[in-house]
């Protein structure tokens, strides 16, 4: 397994699709994918209390059972680092123990406002998130994690604030920057006016069909493209439409007849049965 440190030393984007249980991070890894991110946002949709209600240790667990199953690096979408900079001795304890190859720090205030998800943002100031990021580092012992410092002031401020923002947390010893953003416009200003690396959320119905490809962005300095809840949102409408079907009794047009059992069969060779069953058989007989 290539650490991220060591992927985003290349000249390309790496992209990271969300990886939210063991399943997904396998799957990624079977797509051609070098590393995964494990979403703040999508989790929280997952379990029903968005992620404002996540804590650190939540994140751990989910890490540790896909680290047990795939050997991609995994990005943590640390949200605002819970806790102020003091706290960020033991979130980097944490993230370190858990196995993560990089966390996302934020300037969001604490506790998290449900508001963030529909835009509205509420960060704290600039010498804030500065303290959050420089204890963060003094805190690892790791050398191979990275610490990703992010701002959302573009959905709140400008860009002049933004870039602000992301100069401070660079000089504070920031591994890679991430100012939100989601147009091609503000990519390519913050590509000119940020030192590499840098990270972006991929867009969400992909690069196919978007304005800058992926060798653009890199040109630009991005290194890091997570694409935070395609996947999730795939997997929801999916599964909605196999429970109407079942529910209404119909047959479901997305697997087709037959499709259920073939794609059992495809997740098991997923999860690695035919491996297990010849441990089993080699070491137990055959039953």
């Amino acid at each position: 397994m290539e650490r991220l440190k060591t992927l985003i030393a290349g000249g390309e984007l790496v992209v990271a699709p969300v990886a939210l249980n063991p399943i997904m991070a396998k799957m990624a890894e079977e797509a051609g994918f070098k590393a995964v991110y494990l979403s703040g946002g999508s989790l929280g949709w997952l379990k029903c209390v968005t992620e404002a209600n996540l804590t650190l240790p939540e994140l751990a667990d989910v890490a540790v059972d896909m680290r047990a199953a795939c050997d991609l690096p995994i990005i943590l979408d640390g949200g605002a680092g819970w806790g102020d900079p003091v706290h960020m001795h033991r979130t980097i304890a944490l993230t370190q123990a858990a196995g993560f190859d990089a966390i996302e720090i934020e300037d969001q205030v604490l506790p998290r406002r449900m508001h963030h998800h529909i835009g509205v943002e509420h960060l704290v100031p600039t010498e804030f998130i500065v303290a959050r990021i420089t204890e963060a580092i003094a805190a690892r012992t790791d050398p191979n994690l990275l610490i990703i410092g992010r701002t959302n002031s573009l959905r709140l401020f400008d860009m002049d604030d933004a870039l602000r923002r992301a100069e401070a947390m660079h000089k504070a010893g920031s591994d890679m920057l991430f100012v939100h953003s989601r147009t091609p416009e503000e990519m390519r200003i913050i590509g000119e006016r940020l030192p590499a690396p840098l990270m972006i959320f991929a867009p969400a119905d992909g690069f196919a069909g978007f304005d800058m490809t992926e060798d653009d962005l890199a040109g630009l300095g991005f290194r890091l493209a997570a694409s935070s809840g395609t996947a999730f949102a795939a997997m929801y409408k999916a599964i909605r439409q196999s429970y109407e079907c079942l529910a209404q009794g119909k047959s479901d047009s997305f697997l087709g007849p037959g499709g259920a059992g073939a794609m059992m069969k495809e997740a098991h060779k997923t999860t690695g049965l035919d491996k297990l069953l010849e441990i089993e058989t080699r070491t137990m007989g055959d039953g």
